[in-house]
Parts: structure tokens; C-alpha cells; sequence
């Protein structure tokens, strides 16, 4: 697992600024006196960090961009980082700004000194997140080197509003992990033993193999995954936090290690990012593994259905007819619609074996959704207005985007079949939502549920504001918010 950058925390001692050998970062509000600490770099530099900040250049930053004084003469530093930072700065502005720090870094030691300010803590969570790299399968790589080490006014209580952020940074690089992993050593197998090695965080998990699958009748998901040669699996993450009998959040899922269609093949190029199939299952691992570290009070179960979709022999083929857990019987039109198959099972088993308070699965599921919201938004699905306005809300206050999109019987109407219940795909018109309504049809009366589809935010062909090239982590950060404000006594 790649680890976040050890972060250390300290009281303000300008005397040490002259003799740092790697690079200072400090905050300045344009619309404030200069702190000590930037006064006394402004006198070691000889005037070079006022001349900077009085500057038209700096003038003209954003909240959260950052000046960089390369080399300051009269100092050991290699760099000085200047963060243009207003005190009013929203958490969002402050996170960036410190993502702007993180990716500065590089391999250097960094001293952050951020004084009184109001969002210290955001700013560490920031830089942080940014300062990932995914260089498992690089030969040359060079190890992590380097810290954050934070100088402020009131380090105890800037460390422990940071703990649990933190927290959830290791979860956010957990999921990134899980995602940028290529399949032929992230198989169903390895990911399942990923999971069962959260135990040591205080979970409790539990493999189900194909034999359990088949006495449970979980045969959509199973015939998913019967054309390769990688065991389907599910595994259940309990993190156990809340008051003894209080029915748990259920988070379902979708945990395709490679999807090349099956029959229904898809097109080559582009086949390569199917690596990242798996992505609602690594958000769920993510979310359980940052509850477990911070210690969240509240029950929670994680649900992922690990499968493997491939063409071969004994692959599903368009037109077969497979009858699900909940008995339902499902003609398949399309092998590449396959994450429903997988979802709609681990759904029911979780609602039957937990009776869940509320159930909320992720899955990278239609191209659809990316056509429609593009990758400012994962689509957003659900029965139960309440729960739905307070995932957006923590979606929005985490900064992580999200936009609900419609379910409706006309919809539904589309999945009709001639042969059996329902058809697994209802044609090209409102993919996203016909799939939603696939989802809808197997949520028992009376559980509130959403549905997210992060086909477009998973990952990234390009960086985000806290996360370099590929994997985002979306969705860690909002379910873990949702878990604190709403089921944590």
C-alpha cells in the first residue's frame, strides 16, 4: 500500500527557518499583516518575500495558488512556498492550497508553518492527498523520501483535528491502490486478500467463495464471472463502531477486476483502462479502511462482489436467461452489462442478511453517465429524498461532485422482456438511468438507497485538484462525511 507522507506537528520557532534544508511553505492573506514567520524569512531573504507578495503576480492568484521563491539567498532552503490564503478561505480553497504544497514537495522535507490559521488542518489533509504516486511496477523508482513536518500556534489541537483527516487520506490511497492496480495482479483472489488483511484495522471480514455464492443463489453475479478462470468472490467488511443492535449502513460494491465485455466484446481501444472496473469496490474498501482508523461510531457493512468478465467457452452469452438471488429471471441482452448482475445480487443478500438502515452502492457502470455528466460529477440515483440530499450535501462540503438524475416507471418499462422478468439492458436512450432502474428493481420496500455511478470520476486521464493522474479515491471523502453527520452517535 502506498502510505501517506508521515506528518509531524510543532510549535512556531523562527529561529530554525535559516538552517531548513528543504522547502518552507507559509500562508499570507493578502488582506492581513505579514505573520512572524514570513517578517522573519523577509528579513533573511533581504526584502525578496515582501518584493514577492507586493507583487502584481501574486496579486493576481487565487485563494489556494501558490509563488515559489527558488534558492532564497541567506538561506539553506531550496525553495520558499508562498500560499495566498485569505482568512476566510473555505475548507475547499484551503485543501487546494495545500494539494498545491504536496505536489511541490517532491522528495524534499517540508516545514509548513500556518501559524493561527482557522483551516490548518484541511491544509495538511490537502497536501497530503496530493503528494501520491502509484510507482509499484517501476523498476527505477526511488523510495519516499521526505516529511511534513507543521509549525503553528497550537499544535496539539491542530493534530487532533488533522487525526481524522488523516484517516481518511489512508482510505482515499487505499481505493487509489485498489484502482491503478493492473488486473493481472489485482485478480479476484489478491483483492480478496487485501480486504481479509483489514482485519488487523479492527474489522471483521468474512470470503465468500463459489460454492457459498451458489448455495446463497447468487447466480447473476456467478454468471458473470464464469467465462475466466479467476474465482468469483464476495467479501463483507464489518466495522462494528455504533451502539450494539443499531442496524448498519450497507455499501455495496462493484468489484469487476477487468471487464473485456465478455461475448458481447468490447471495441480495443481504450480496452486498457478496464483495469479500473473494480473502482466501487475500492471506494468501499477505502470507506471501511478510513471508519476502522479513525474509529467511527457507527455500524457499517462493506459488500463487494469481485468477479471477472471474460469470453471464453463457458462465458454467459446474449440471449440466456439467468435467475437471480432474489428470484427474479433476467434475459441477457448485453455480457457488457454486466455490473448489474453483479450489484443486484450482493444487494439482496445484504438487505437479507443485514436489514440495513440505509444501503448506497458505487459502481463504474455505464460510459452513459460520462456522456451525460462528463467527469465533474458521478450520477447520482435514488428512492429516498432524505438520504439522497444528505449525500449531496456531504458530496458538496467534501468538494467531491455529484448530480441527481431521474428514475421513473417509463424508465423501467424499458427493462421489460418478452422471455423473462426484465432484460438486463433497456437499449442506448437513458443508459445510466435504465441501469439505475435494473438496481431500483432489486430494493425491498422500505430501504432507503442510492444508487452512484463514478464511471466518470473514478479515474482521471488528467490530474484533479488533489489527486495526480488516475485514480481519484471519488466518493471516500462524501461517505465518510455522510457516515460522521448523519449515523454516528
Amino acid at each position: 500500500m502506498t502510505h501517506p507522507t508521515d506528518v509531524s506537528f510543532g510549535e512556531t520557532d523562527i529561529d530554525t527557518l535559516a538552517d531548513h534544508a528543504g522547502r518552507i511553505a507559509v500562508l499570507v492573506d493578502p488582506d492581513a499583516a505579514l505573520g512572524k514567520v514570513v517578517r522573519r524569512l523577509d528579513r533573511l531573504t533581504r526584502g525578496a518575500v515582501k518584493r514577492t507578495v507586493d507583487s502584481d503576480a501574486f496579486g493576481d492568484l487565487k485563494p489556494g495558488q501558490v509563488m515559489t521563491l527558488a534558492y532564497p539567498g541567506g538561506m539553506a532552503a531550496r525553495a520558499i512556498d508562498i500560499l495566498r490564503l485569505p482568512k476566510g478561505a473555505s475548507v475547499q480553497e484551503a485543501r487546494r492550497g495545500g494539494a498545491a504544497l504536496g505536489k511541490l514537495r517532491g522528495r524534499d522535507d517540508l516545514l509548513l508553518a500556518i501559524g493561527n490559521a482557522k483551516r490548518g488542518a484541511d491544509i495538511v489533509q490537502g497536501a497530503v492527498l496530493r503528494d501520491y504516486r502509484f510507482t509499484d511496477h517501476k523498476t527505477d523508482a526511488k523510495p519516499p523520501k521526505g516529511s511534513v513536518q507543521v509549525m503553528c500556534a497550537k499544535p496539539d489541537a491542530v493534530e487532533t483535528e488533522a487525526r481524522d483527516l488523516l484517516a481518511v487520506a489512508a482510505g482515499v490511497f487505499l481505493t487509489r491502490d485498489l484502482v491503478n492496480e493492473p488486473a493481472n495482479v489485482l485478480t479476484t483472489t489478491e483483492f480478496a486478500n487485501r480486504l481479509k488483511a483489514m482485519e488487523d484495522l479492527g474489522l471483521s471480514v468474512e470470503v465468500l467463495d463459489e460454492d457459498q455464492l451458489e448455495a446463497l443463489g447468487m447466480r447473476t453475479l456467478l454468471a458473470v464471472g464464469q467465462g475466466s478462470a479467476s474465482p468469483s468472490k464476495v467479501v463483507v467488511m464489518q466495522w462494528n463502531g455504533g451502539a450494539k443492535g443499531d442496524a448498519p449502513v450497507a455499501l455495496v460494491g462493484k468489484g469487476v477486476v477487468f471487464d473485456t465485455g465478455g461475448i458481447s466484446l468490447k471495441p480495443s481501444t481504450g480496452m486498457e483502462d478496464m483495469t479500473m472496473d473494480m473502482g466501487g469496490a475500492g471506494t468501499v474498501a477505502g470507506v471501511m479502511s478510513a471508519l476502522a482508523r479513525r474509529k467511527a461510531r457507527a455500524n457499517v457493512v462493506g459488500l463487494v462482489g469481485l468477479v471477472e468478465n471474460m469470453p471464453s467457452g463457458t462465458a454467459i452469452r446474449p440471449g440466456d436467461v439467468v435467475r437471480s438471488m432474489k428470484g427474479d429471471t433476467v434475459e441477457i441482452l448485453n455480457t457488457d452489462a454486466e455490473g448489474r448482475l453483479v450489484l443486484c445480487d450482493v444487494m439482496w443478500y445484504a438487505q437479507d442478511r443485514f436489514e440495513p438502515a440505509a444501503m448506497i452502492d458505487l459502481a463504474t457502470l455505464t460510459g452513459a453517465i460520462i456522456i451525460g455528466l462528463g467527469h465533474e460529477n458521478a450520477g447520482v440515483f435514488s428512492n429516498n429524498d432524505t438520504l439522497c440530499d444528505n449525500f449531496l450535501k456531504a458530496a458538496r462540503d467534501e468538494g467531491e461532485g455529484a448530480w441527481r438524475m431521474p428514475l421513473g416507471k417509463a424508465y423501467d418499462d424499458m427493462l421489460k422482456s418478452p422471455i423473462a422478468d426484465m432484460k438486463n439492458i433497456g437499449g442506448r436512450p437513458a443508459g445510466s438511468i435504465t441501469a439505475a432502474q435494473f438496481l431500483h428493481r432489486f430494493v425491498k420496500d422500505g430501504t432507503p438507497w442510492v444508487h452512484l455511478d463514478i464511471a466518470g470520476v473514478a479515474s482521471l486521464k488528467s490530474e484533479s485538484p488533489l489527486a495526480p493522474k488516475g485514480a481519484t479515491g471519488w466518493g471516500v471523502m462524501a461517505l465518510n462525511r455522510l457516515i460522521a453527520d448523519r449515523y454516528e452517535g
